[in-house]
């Protein structure tokens, strides 16, 4: 069995197979959607074909409507055209259940898929018309946190985006100025309203999205290239919105046991390939089962009825309780901590790590006894049941191929928002005590222990990138495991780093709790283990 059209003809080998086909007249939707484009989406990656396109689906097999989703590639053109096009705009999603088994369907809710490139006119030309249709009620994002950065790491703009505020809107290079002459060419068009969403796992990725679309606004209407009614326009919720989200699924690299998987039952579209710029793309997506995305309900134009495939509308300040309950307490820190530990003790698959039964008890406690004390608690989540959900069955998954070694990655930017809130929480606390963290205290000792690139067992293995590692490996230098170590003098000024914890540890009277346990670390081999198993006593 091949992926496209003419194949999807003969059902009968796909239900033979165990494949759910679309249950909707495909040709019928494209033909409804060009007529009438309610959704575009920007960003044609995993997590998109996962569960946005999944969602429509949804809403397409029950007839709750007939209009699919137009999506747009502005990075990595060749996702679309050596991915996309030759399947005819059609993905195999894998759902990976924690019960061992796999659920395979078909997603065919994509009406047509483009890139975003303004030097193409027959690619921007239809971008142009899909923007100045009154139809259009939604254009969501799944770019990354880096698609809103206009600057760089020195605070000055991009080459490109400074090269667009001088140039103007006819043929934008940056991502973003691309968007904003769309948003541009559709209030030229009647100014229909529009809700621009984030969909990116980012804080606050609604804020992102309008400064970042506003920033190209105002420039341009200071050098003339448009009228003061354009940024009144992008400046005005009731005719641009720009919502917040929290999502939240993991879509990993398509792994081989799936492969192997899908041949035995006669897929043959298995293998992916990695374009020039180095994205990893394939035929099939593969995904947990578990899916969240809440959204704020700020659409000036309408909406697809996403509420019906499982999708939650709130409020803004809903939204930012339901990702500070995600980040803070329920899953981001309990995914820090197996990173950090799984390390150092030789693991390479996060669902492995969970037979562990110290990791486990260590995720639990931080979970349920140290962070639910203080979580933020939504209303539309119960934060006991997100974790149990995360513990019992998203974690111990053994066919999410998910390692340590990713969640480590950038580890300093993280720990202020996954145990620095919690801390601040305690300290604020007129009934709880913050030295009474017991576990948490040693997650961070853990961190400190990981940076210096050397395993429980005394083998070395590569730190995973970090922007501050460099930094922070110069000043563990000196320390080696085994050998005595000065560990308030090394660090001490690390420790009081509020930029990495959110707090001076000191001041907030856990530094020397942390050191301590970074000494028992130290003591050689086997000593991370031994430390582990006396703190969780």
């Amino acid at each position: 069995m091949h992926l496209n059209d003419h194949e999807l003809q003969n059902k009968k080998q796909w239900e033979e197979a165990g494949i759910i086909l679309p249950k909707f007249d495909r040709e019928a939707m494209k033909k409804a959607t060009k007529a009438a484009p309610a959704w575009a989406h920007f960003g044609a990656g995993n997590i998109f074909r996962a569960f946005p396109a999944a969602l429509q689906q949804k809403l397409l097999d029950e007839g709750v409507t007939d209009q699919g989703i137009i999506v747009v590639e502005g990075y990595d053109y060749e996702i679309v055209q050596k991915m996309y096009r030759p399947h005819d705009d059609l993905s195999l999603l894998v759902t990976l259940k924690a019960n061992g088994s796999i659920e395979k369907t078909v997603i065919g809710s994509l009406a047509e898929s483009l890139v975003l490139d303004s030097s193409d006119e027959k690619e921007f030309g239809r971008m142009k018309e899909i923007f100045a249709s009154s139809s259009l009620q939604m254009v969501s994002f799944t770019i990354t946190e880096k698609g809103y950065s206009l600057t760089g790491a020195d605070g000055s703009y991009l080459k490109d985006v400074a090269a667009d505020f001088a140039a103007g809107p006819e043929k934008p290079a940056s991502y973003i100025g691309k968007l904003a002459a769309l948003c541009l060419h559709r209030y030229k068009e009647g100014a229909a309203p529009l809700a621009l969403v984030s969909m990116d796992n980012c804080s606050h990725n609604g804020d992102k999205l309008y400064q970042a679309v506003h920033a190209f606004a105002e420039a341009w209407v200071e050098k003339g290239f448009a009228e003061a009614g354009f940024l009144a326009y992008i400046e005005d919720p009731k005719q641009v919105s720009f919502p917040w989200s929290m999502i939240d699924k993991i879509t990993p690299r398509p792994d081989d046991s799936v492969k192997a998987m899908l041949q035995e039952c006669g897929y043959e579209d298995i293998e992916g390939e990695v374009t020039t710029k180095n994205t990893y793309v394939a035929p099939f997506v593969n995904a947990e089962e578990a899916q969240y995305l809440v959204i704020e309900d700020a659409f000036p134009n309408g909406r697809p009825q996403l509420e019906k495939a499982g999708a939650m509308f709130t409020t803004r300040e809903t939204v930012e309780k339901v990702e500070r309950m995600k980040v803070c307490t329920c899953l981001n820190p309990l995914h820090t901590a197996l990173a950090v530990f799984g390390c150092l003790l030789g693991y390479t698959k996060i669902s492995e790590e969970m037979k562990d039964e110290d990791l486990v008890a260590l995720v639990k406690t931080i979970g349920y006894v140290e962070g639910l004390p203080v979580v933020t608690d939504p209303g539309i989540l119960s934060p006991k049941a997100f974790i149990d959900e995360v513990l019992n069955v998203r974690v111990p998954n053994p066919f999410m191929p998910d390692t340590p070694q990713r969640i480590a990655c950038d580890t300093s930017q993280k720990l202020s928002i996954r145990f620095g809130e919690t801390i601040k929480a305690y300290m604020a606390s007129a009934e709880l005590d913050v030295k009474s963290l017991k576990l948490i205290p040693v997650v961070l000792a853990g961190w400190c222990r990981y940076l210096l690139g050397v395993d429980d067992e005394g083998n070395t293995f590569p730190v995973s990138p970090d922007p501050m590692y460099p930094v922070l490996a110069e000043k563990l230098a000196a320390v080696k495991v085994g050998e005595p170590t000065d560990c308030h003098k090394i660090l001490e000024p690390i420790l009081s780093d509020a930029k990495i914890f959110g707090v001076n540890l000191y001041e907030a009277g856990l530094g020397e709790t942390v050191e301590g346990i970074f000494a028992e670390m130290l003591e050689g081999k086997g000593a991370v283990r031994k430390t582990l198993k006396k703190h969780l006593a």
